[in-house]
Order: C-alpha cells, then sequence, then structure tokens
C-alpha cells in the first residue's frame, strides 16, 4: 500500500516509517525539514509546510494515488492552569494539530477515498477524557482533531475508507529513556507499540460477519 506519513520525522513518525517499510509497504515521509527527513526509512521523501494549504495541494498532486494517510503532526504545549493557557500557545498549537490535519485530509481523502482498503489515522490523546486545567489548551485541541476525522469517516462513507484514532497518554522512546534515567515513564506508550499498531491498520481486519 501507498502510505503518507504526516510529521515523520518524529521518534514515533521513524518508527511507523521503519515498521510499514519492514511490513512491506511503499511509505511517503513528509515533514517540514528535509535534512530531518534523510533520515526517515521511507521509499520516498517531501519536504512541505504542512500548514499551507496550497503547498499540501501542490504535494498532493505530485504524490498521486494514495491507500493511507498517517497524521502524527502535533507537539505539546501547557501548564499553568487556566490562565496559563496563552493564545500564543492555543495558536502554536491549533497550526499544528488541527491546521496540517484539515489541510491533509482535505487534499488527500479523495484519493484514499479510491483505495480498496483506505486509512486515514491519528494519534489522539487520553486527555480529551478528562482534560484538566493544565492542559486545556492541548485537550480542546485534540477533541477537535477527532470530530474532524470523525467528519472525513463520515465524507468517505460510502467508500472503502476508514478513520482510526488511537489515544494515548504520553509517548516515549529509547532516546527518551536515555536521556532522562532517573525519569517515570509509567502510563507511556512506547513509540514502537504504537507503531505495530498503525502498521496492522494497514493489514487484513477482523471480520465480525
Amino acid at each position: 500500500m501507498r502510505i503518507l506519513i504526516a510529521g515523520a520525522t518524529s521518534a514515533l513518525g521513524h518508527a511507523t516509517a521503519s515498521a510499514l517499510i519492514e511490513a512491506g509497504h511503499h511509505v511517503i515521509a513528509v515533514g517540514s525539514d528535509a535534512g530531518r527527513l534523510g533520515m526517515v526509512d521511507a521509499s520516498e521523501r517531501f519536504a512541505c509546510d504542512l500548514t499551507d494549504l496550497e503547498a499540501v495541494r501542490s504535494l498532493a498532486e505530485e504524490v498521486g494515488e494514495l491507500d493511507g494517510l498517517v497524521h502524527l503532526v502535533g507537539g505539546w504545549r501547557g501548564g499553568g492552569g487556566l490562565a496559563g493557557q496563552s493564545d500564543e500557545d492555543w495558536a502554536w498549537l491549533e497550526a499544528r494539530v488541527v491546521g496540517t490535519l484539515r489541510n491533509t485530509t482535505r487534499a488527500f481523502a479523495e484519493a484514499i477515498g479510491r483505495s480498496d482498503a483506505g486509512v486515514v489515522a491519528i494519534v489522539s490523546s487520553t486527555g480529551v477524557e478528562h482534560p484538566t486545567a493544565g492542559n486545556a489548551n492541548y485537550a480542546a485541541l485534540k477533541a477537535a482533531a477527532e470530530a474532524w476525522v470523525a467528519a472525513v469517516g463520515h465524507a468517505l462513507r460510502a467508500t472503502p475508507a476508514r478513520v482510526v484514532v488511537k489515544r494515548v497518554k504520553a509517548l516515549v522512546s529509547d532516546a527518551d529513556r536515555a536521556a532522562q534515567p532517573e525519569r517515570d515513564f509509567a502510563g507511556s506508550t512506547d513509540v514502537a507499540d504504537l507503531a505495530a499498531e498503525l502498521v496492522a491498520e494497514f493489514g487484513p481486519q477482523p471480520s465480525f460477519d
């Protein structure tokens, strides 16, 4: 399958790209930094500002047919209770968490809908279920991302394609553990484990007939 990873240069992006390649898929890695993209295990690599809709539409024309979109663009800012939920942090998060999702799905959904087994997958947060004051900006925007991808599912309802949401509390990689050996990462999901879950979405799905 031809699978595009938006935000491929993160730790999860690296793990997911490598796992998809190992599973035999054609991986299109996309990120904003060409140098960092060069280190991602991928079949093709494209540097693109995913906050720019016209740039994403041009990318879609270049990429062509597609079976899957794995949206991993994000980031985190929070803390300080409600008073600490600044407009600057909101704008920074909105552009990445929601803006890039809106742009990529609008540009790629039609192609994914033509696939025999298309998938649009995002990673959300368990904080959506239990938002806190110090995490209000982030949780609200993750909830918005989930609502948007549900609308993408509605748009694709007459096609074989489907949408997938994976919720995690936090992510951890081997590099994180090496950098902070004293830290307790309890409750965090290893990027390798989440990558394996994402790859499984592009394999045969269980039948409940």
